[in-house]
Formats: structure tokens, C-alpha cells, sequence
């Protein structure tokens, strides 16, 4: 049996600050808020004693500083892995753009989709098929590895979900930052238990 433990990194913006749409091309840090619940999961997860014995993370800074702190409330001492599967996409035209101009840009609908659905709006570089076959390889190759944890960014971590088809209708797909899913296997049989938890 494998638990996957999908993580999203912590908070990128201030309070004060306009959330904007950073993907793959804008490597930014977490900010305090964004240590403090990378601090809080890794809490929690001591606390449900679940402990990890394989890690991946994203190449970003951002879900590198996540793993980091969840592992050392842990005060475990594996090794973080890179994994391009977990990058972030490429918002195209409205990478690091404000959601007020991403919404003006391509319209609600299509953000609706995109949460909803895995479907990219136009200009945006996501690959959807590379990443449904790369979920399904990674599952494929990590069978009995007990507990994984995987830190990524609100972009990648849906096509987990949908290569397998592992949601209800119209639950939303998005995992807020600070927030988790998990996801067991056993054999052929994936199964989802939680999503969008934050601690």
C-alpha cells in the first residue's frame, strides 16, 4: 500500500500584497505566512503520526522551502528529490498577472474550468497529456513505498486527480497553498481520501 501525500506550498504574498498567477517561469520564496504553515503541516503530520520515507518536491524554491520544513518537524533527515512532474505550468500571457487581469484577459468561464475541469485556457503551456502519463508512471513505479510526500504547485497537482479520475462531480480540482490531499494505492486500486485540507 502507497500513500501520496500531495502537498501545496505555502503562501508567496503578503496580505498587504495582490495575489498574482505565478507558474513555472517566476521562482519566488515563501513568505513568513508561507514558512508558518509548511511549519503547521509538518505539525500536523508528526501529530497524525504519519511519517514520510520517500520525498519529491518541485524544482521551485517555493515547494523546495515547504518540503524542507515539513520534514524538519519531523526531524527527519531523507532526501528531497526533484521532480519536473511536480512543476508548475506556464501561465503564458498571464504569468505573474493579477487575477483581476487574468479574469479580464480570458473570462470567468475559463477559469472555471481550469479549476474545475484540468481544461487550460488559451495561452497557457500545460502539456495535460505528458502530465496524465506522468502521474501514471510515477504510480506505477511506487507501489509499497508506505508514505510519500509530494510538494507542488496548485497547477500540477490536479491531473493527479484527473488521470485517475479521483473526484466528485464538480468538486474543484485546486488545492489551496498550505493545504493537502491524499491519495492510496493498493494493487491497481487508487482511492481518493481528502483534498484542499489545511491544517
Amino acid at each position: 500500500m502507497t500513500n501520496l501525500y500531495i502537498v501545496r506550498h505555502g503562501n508567496t504574498f503578503e496580505k498587504n500584497e495582490i495575489p498574482r498567477r505565478v507558474g513555472s517561469r517566476t521562482d519566488i520564496p515563501l513568505v513568513e505566512s508561507g514558512f508558518n504553515q509548511s511549519d503547521s503541516l509538518g505539525e500536523y503530520f508528526f501529530n497524525k503520526k504519519i511519517f514520510f520515507n520517500t520525498a519529491y518536491s518541485s524544482p521551485l524554491l517555493r515547494a523546495q522551502q515547504t518540503a524542507h520544513k515539513i520534514l524538519n518537524q519531523q526531524n527527519n533527515s531523507i532526501e528531497i528529490h526533484s521532480l519536473n512532474l511536480l512543476n508548475e505550468i506556464d501561465h503564458g500571457p498571464d504569468e505573474n498577472k493579477t487575477e483581476a487581469e487574468v479574469e479580464a484577459r480570458i473570462g470567468k468561464e475559463a477559469i472555471r474550468q481550469w479549476d474545475e475541469n484540468a481544461i487550460a485556457p488559451e495561452g497557457w503551456i500545460v502539456e495535460d497529456e505528458q502530465r496524465i502519463a506522468g502521474w501514471k508512471d510515477f504510480v506505477e513505479s511506487h507501489k509499497n513505498h508506505d508514505n510519500i510526500l509530494m510538494v507542488t504547485s496548485n497547477g500540477a497537482a490536479r491531473f493527479l486527480l484527473k488521470a485517475y479520475q479521483l473526484r466528485e462531480t464538480e468538486q474543484n480540482l485546486k488545492l489551496r497553498t498550505g493545504a493537502y490531499g491524499c491519495v492510496t494505492f493498493i494493487n491497481e486500486d487508487l482511492t481518493l481520501n481528502c483534498w484542499d485540507i489545511r491544517p
